[in-house]
């Protein structure tokens, strides 16, 4: 790959983004719809009619339907052929992901298992660890789980307390601690665990097998949602872990773990793209049905802005998931192509990626959280009921905002990657900000020309950049090393830039799309665009101003407050005409379709 083609993480806030570089969901090609198709149909075989039988954990129910899935390839989709896989794109295990992320409790299962579960052995192993679980893992006959949480370290995974000492036969090491919140734990035949060894300041990895002495589990945690997945605590009482067994290099574990999160992160992203689309079929095809004052519930206007605007944020997430998508697997191959450590080099591409990663998991949890929030909504009294699946679904995504990594820590991992590389001068954070304060301060106010359509829509979403530039720079400037002190600040900042992505990445989408398709085809794709764009612009303005009246005065408070009125100043949209559209489609369709 070219480095001048490259996309670097965050760059899109100092850049204009070109439709040819993102990928769109509209361009999965026959072999990805296949293996997208076989998702859907082990979930509507295997999967839903057993539904209740998983969350009330029937004995022995959810390895052997994971074993199924090993069985059809399910889990091979991104091991390389050479380790007995499928050696798909990381475009393509994400729409496997995405697809699988409307199976409720068995999709965190599925998921911990293709990602924590087999991934740190996958990109950390030696030759032999390879050669020993990752065919084993990959065909399903072994089962796997990731061993990071602890019961006084949770956010702050580097401060675990688990032991690992060198046995004196140098032989072994000697694991003691705890673990809780381990997903998979009830029937994991390999874990990857996270301890210190000796006084280390940082974390180091071991790949432990069930079978080894010292392991016992508590009984299954009683949780709100994903009932169905297993939820344990292990602990390790000089459990005996043979050397060979040391993931990665001594020390490296913290940074193995950080790099899987941020993998995990965007894979969230995409889950909960399928989880949407499913939870809105059941909204529109119960509003389909019920009747209420001679009319059935889908013809009133307050159930179809509902429906609209759970189509346009499914939409919107899915288009920047897909993106990010894309802009991973070209980072992959250009770091792989660079060494010769395929598994290091392609983790390194994840941490390329870790403010996009934060971006995906925060919109898409909260996304997802409305969805499933509204669909209980639409079916009124019914969507209370424990009959229906909305409860389930309303239940599961909760803990979407609490895995892998908190909300609140991934909106400040946002602005601090914006920082950073502001700092280490590999965005030009500081000199376009500049260059926007400049425009402002020379700004007269006087008639504009008419664009084009997507001229328009450019010149917003460039707009909005220019903005969080202006505010990044103001606050950094008032409190230098301080700002991480600054939660609130930094997480409204971090507010506006997911606004501004997620909007950007559906223009490029729709635009796209309509260079494929023709605008006769996509008016209703506008529409999603002009909504969204169109609340993007008050919710920005909005997460600006609490930054700026945080802590700007003077003449900055002037050119900020200046700045969100030109910035954020987009044209009317009937935002209900708009809503309707699209629900009409969606309701002629009774089905997701978009």
């Amino acid at each position: 790959m070219n480095d001048q083609k490259l996309i670097s993480s965050g760059e899109f806030l100092v850049k204009e983004s070109d439709p040819a570089d993102v990928f769109i969901p509209e361009e999965f090609d026959e072999e990805q719809m296949m293996i997208g198709q076989t998702c859907r149909d082990f979930l509507d075989a295997e999967i839903f009619p057993v539904i209740d039988q998983i969350d009330a954990q029937q004995e022995g129910l959810m390895p052997e339907l994971l074993k199924k899935a090993g069985e059809l390839g399910l889990m091979a989709v991104s091991i390389p052929e050479e380790l007995e896989g499928f050696g798909q794109s990381f475009v393509t295990s994400m729409y496997a992901s995405e697809v699988m992320g409307s199976g409720y409790s068995f999709a965190v299962a599925w998921s911990c298992h293709t990602g924590i579960g087999t991934l740190p052995i996958l990109y950390y192993g030696n030759e032999e660890q390879l050669q020993k679980y990752i065919p084993k893992l990959g065909s399903g006959e072994w089962l796997g789980a990731y061993c990071l949480t602890e019961p006084g370290a949770g956010s702050d995974a580097n401060s675990g307390k688990t032991k690992a000492v060198l046995s004196e036969d140098g032989k072994h090491y000697i694991l003691n601690g705890a673990k809780m919140w381990i997903t998979n734990a009830g029937f994991a035949d390999v874990m990857t665990v996270f301890a210190k060894i000796d006084n280390d300041r940082v974390l180091s990895a071991f790949i432990v097998e069930k079978e080894y002495n010292g392991i016992t589990l508590n009984p299954e945690e009683k949780k709100m949602g994903i009932k169905g997945s297993s939820t344990r605590q292990i602990f390790f009482n000089d459990c005996k872990v043979p050397v060979e067994n040391l993931l990665g290099k001594r020390g490296e574990g913290f940074r193995i773990a950080l790099n899987i999160l941020h993998m995990g992160r965007i894979k969230l992203g995409v889950n909960v793209t399928g989880f949407a689309k499913k939870t809105i079929d059941q909204s529109v095809q119960y509003a389909n049905e019920r009747k209420q004052f001679n009319c059935l519930i889908s013809q009133f206007g307050a159930i179809k802005h509902k429906l609209a605007e759970q189509v346009i944020l499914t939409f919107v997430n899915e288009s920047a998931a897909y993106r990010a998508c894309k802009q991973l697997d070209d980072a992959i191959n250009h770091y792989v192509a660079k060494g010769d450590d395929k598994g290091r080099n392609t983790m390194e591409a994840f941490n390329h990626f870790a403010l996009e990663a934060a971006i995906l998991k925060v919109f898409g949890s909260e996304m997802l959280d409305y969805v499933v929030d509204e669909a209980v909504q639409i079916h009124g009294g019914m969507g209370y009921s424990a009959e229906m699946l909305v409860d389930r679904g309303y239940r599961d995504s909760r803990i979407n905002r609490i895995f892998e990594g908190t909300n609140e820590i991934n909106r400040l991992l946002i602005l601090d990657n914006v920082l950073k590389k502001g700092a280490k001068g590999v965005l030009p954070i500081n000199e376009e900000a500049e260059k926007a304060f400049e425009e402002i301060k020379n700004l007269k106010e006087g008639e504009t020309a008419e664009l084009e359509y997507y001229e328009e829509k450019g010149k917003y979403i460039a707009n909005f950049k220019k903005l969080i530039l202006m505010i990044t720079k103001a606050a950094s400037e008032k409190f230098t090393r301080t700002i991480v002190m600054e939660q609130e600040i930094l997480a409204s900042i971090s507010d506006a830039i997911m606004q501004m992505y997620t909007a950007e990445s559906t223009m490029l989408r729709v635009k796209k799309l309509e260079a494929l398709k023709g605008e006769d085809e996509i008016k209703v794709y506008r529409d999603i665009l002009d909504v969204f764009v169109f609340d993007a612009a008050s919710k920005i303005a909005k997460s600006i101003k609490d930054a700026a009246y945080s802590f700007a005065f003077g003449e900055t408070r002037e050119l900020l407050e200046k700045g969100i009125s030109h910035y954020t100043s987009v044209a009317g949209v009937n935002v209900k005409e708009a809503r309707r559209r699209i629900a009409d489609q969606l309701i002629d369709e009774n089905r997701y379709c978009f």
